[in-house]
């Protein structure tokens, strides 16, 4: 957006979302629906501008552009106008009605595409496909007879689970304000102040310009909550900066895109996600960030562990006093864009909605600019607003269309064939199930933005994945000998076996039992547990070859080949892969805060022996004994059920192997030293 016309109509695009999130009460089909006009809008006649890629369009293109946008208005027109008119007629189409929805449609599809690519719209094709004419050629479980065009199209654009339902209002609402924050706190200088101080905190540890590089990402994706946005902001400063204290290119670049990838994990913003699991789960967004909050940490501790162990491997040596500011001179200079992120917590703690602790933590982040040398002034809140309307174009018309796979998904109930798929390849396992759902969040996310991939794969298996983790729970539950005689009887019907009785009973008597054994309170952090799950795993997009992101813009800032960055930043993020074992295996969700520390604190250890094996050496290059040895002791340290003695051991072995190698590394030093000294 360059011209002075589309920077102003972005501006007071944003003004409506604000004063219609803050002051005003709209039908939530009418906003969402004005909401996916706009932003068309703006993303068609954006398309009328030269770039640096590419020229200004031709005449023609231009003039498409145009009637894309002109069509925008109309279908946004339309649902608000005679809306009451085909209800008047009990939901009878008329031609005007199949026109305009069909339009609708395929405007989301196109906008789609010009946004995200092919993927996104050949899926939606195929949905609609499916649900119109196509499951009548599929058989099994997958089967399903077909709906008339007049009810696909109306559950489309007027039903609830459309493309302008919940998603869309979602991105209206939560996103939309987050994304003008972010955008907000970035302009005022944030960027720059996050990097120094990263290198502050890390500059003088082993690998200090890598884990600045982490620590940097780290705190700038609690902001934005975007992996390409933190790639490119602090990457811009970090991967020279790495270069020059001795890591490759490459491994710079990967290091960046991974650190990055975390930022959608990190509170207190998280990215779209995260709201949509709020919508989705009915748990709060506070509670939501709070048990995020260890996950994370234990996530940029296996960066940061790498980054250590191939700073060991490089000899790289630590920062030197006076190689960079001392904490005090960065803090002093840029105290008060702490104030913003402070504000905004504390207003989510007393109770303040999320959309409006937003809105004051913007009107935070203009007062609080005044306090350095360069306030926000005019320009720079005008900037700042037409930032974040940019930012959020594909995200808003991402989040749009895929109500379109929803609604085919809930229609249909391919969600439950799905889940009864991986019910019978996993065989009630677990862990299997988790494997499944991680392949599949793979095959996902070679097409798909991570929040639309957590949301088709959320909507296919989040319901099976909560029924595997709450057996674990009723196995120990039906362990205890006092069991209420309703219980009791309900195995005896099954045989009495408990666990053969809970695979074998229907799902719905599984669901009546739980409730039973079962507090709310564990329920829903269990629930939580699966959507975390799904929500990490679909991150991997971020850096997972063919399609990653992140790694490109890490690899166009380092000059690295693409696909090898790439390959080289999914190795670093394996934490994307380890930590939702613990969602799944531990209390770090769904226990007290004393439990999740301690999970923590045995999980930080478990996660550098495994991050050395997947590197192949700790201190100097492993063999089969010391990998086997790490291997053990990460098993021991992670696996919570094992209790204290276990970890203990685990802890053992692993200090065993570090030790020994930094003698066998002395050991080399010595004899080196001696031999150069004969010589």
């Amino acid at each position: 957006m360059k011209t002075p016309l589309l920077k102003w109509a972005a501006f007071l695009f944003a003004l409506f979302h604000v004063y219609a999130n803050v002051f005003a009460t709209i039908p939530e089909l009418w906003f969402s629906a004005i909401h996916f006009g706009g932003f068309a809008v703006l993303c068609a006649l954006s398309g009328n501008e030269a770039s640096l890629n590419q020229p200004k369009p031709s005449l023609l293109m231009q003039i498409s552009n145009i009637g894309l946008a002109v069509l925008a208005v109309l279908v946004t027109a339309y649902l608000i106008l005679f809306e009451d008119a085909l209800y008047a007629r009990e939901a009878e189409f008329v031609l005007s009605d199949y026109v305009v929805t069909g339009i609708a449609v395929l405007l989301a599809i196109e906008m789609t595409r010009r946004t995200t690519g092919w993927f996104m719209p050949i899926l939606i094709l195929i949905s609609l496909s499916y649900i119109l004419f196509l499951g009548n050629y599929i058989s099994g479980v997958f089967a399903f007879p077909g709906l008339s065009l007049e009810t696909v199209l109306y559950r489309s654009y007027f039903g609830e689970d459309g493309m302008f339902g919940s998603t869309a209002n979602i991105s209206a609402t939560f996103v939309f304000m987050y994304i003008l924050f972010g955008s907000f706190l970035l302009k005022s200088g944030a960027g720059e102040f996050i990097v120094n101080f990263a290198r502050c905190l890390a500059g003088r540890f082993t690998g200090g310009a890598g884990i600045v590089a982490v620590i940097g990402s780290g705190l700038m994706g609690s902001v934005s909550g975007s992996a390409v946005a933190n790639t490119v902001s602090t990457g811009v400063i970090t991967i020279p900066m790495m270069n020059k204290s001795g890591f490759s290119p490459q491994f710079s670049a990967g290091v960046v895109a991974a650190a990055s990838t975390g930022g959608a994990m990190m509170p207190p913003i998280m990215g779209a996600g995260a709201f949509v699991m709020a919508s989705y789960t009915q748990i709060s967004y506070l509670t939501i960030i709070a048990v995020s909050a260890l996950p994370a940490l234990l996530y940029y501790l296996t960066v940061i562990f790498f980054v250590r162990i191939e700073a060991n491997r490089l000899g790289i040596k630590v920062d030197k006093k006076g190689d960079h500011e001392s904490v005090w001179a960065v803090v002093k200079g840029g105290w008060h864009f702490i104030i913003p992120l402070m504000v905004l917590v504390g207003l989510l703690v007393v109770g303040y909605t999320p959309i409006r602790a937003a809105a004051v933590a913007i009107l935070a982040v203009i007062v609080s600019s005044w306090l350095s040398k360069n306030p926000m002034k005019w320009q720079g809140i005008f900037d700042a607003t037409v930032d974040g309307v940019r930012s959020g174009i594909s995200t808003a018309l991402l989040l749009v269309a895929v109500g379109l796979i929803i609604n085919v998904v809930t229609t249909t109930g391919v969600g439950n064939a799905f889940s009864l798929m991986i019910v019978e390849w996993a065989q009630g396992s677990l862990f299997i199930t988790l494997v499944l759902i991680a392949l599949a969040s793979l095959v996902l996310g070679m097409g798909l933005p991570v929040t639309a991939a957590y949301i088709v794969l959320a909507t296919l298996s989040a319901p099976i994945l909560f029924d595997l983790i709450a057996q674990e729970q009723m196995l120990m539950a039906l362990s205890a000998p006092d069991l209420p005689a309703s219980v009791v009887a309900t195995l005896n019907l099954f045989g009495g076996d408990v666990a053969v009785a809970l695979q074998e009973m229907p799902l719905e008597m599984r669901q009546l039992l739980r409730e039973e054994l079962l507090s709310p309170e564990l329920l829903a952090g269990m629930l939580l547990s699966a959507h975390l799950i799904i929500f990490w795993l679909s991150q991997d997009s971020n850096v997972t070859p063919p399609v990653c992101l992140a790694s490109f813009a890490a690899a166009g800032i380092a000059g690295t080949p693409p696909m090898a960055t790439g390959m080289t930043s999914w190795k670093l993020a394996k934490g994307l892969y380890l930590v939702p074992l613990l969602f799944a295996y531990s209390p770090i969700i769904t226990g007290t805060w004393p439990e999740r520390i301690y999970v923590f604190v045995w999980a930080c250890m478990g996660l550098y022996a495994l991050c050395g094996v997947l590197q192949w050496r700790l201190e100097r290059p492993l063999n089969l004994l010391t990998a086997s040895m790490l291997l053990l002791a990460a098993y021991l340290l992670m696996w919570s059920p094992l209790g204290l003695a276990y970890h203990l051991a685990g802890a053992a072995l692993l200090f065993t192997v570090i030790l020994w190698q930094r003698f066998q590394r002395r050991q080399e030093h010595s004899q080196r030293e001696e031999t150069l000294n004969t010589q």
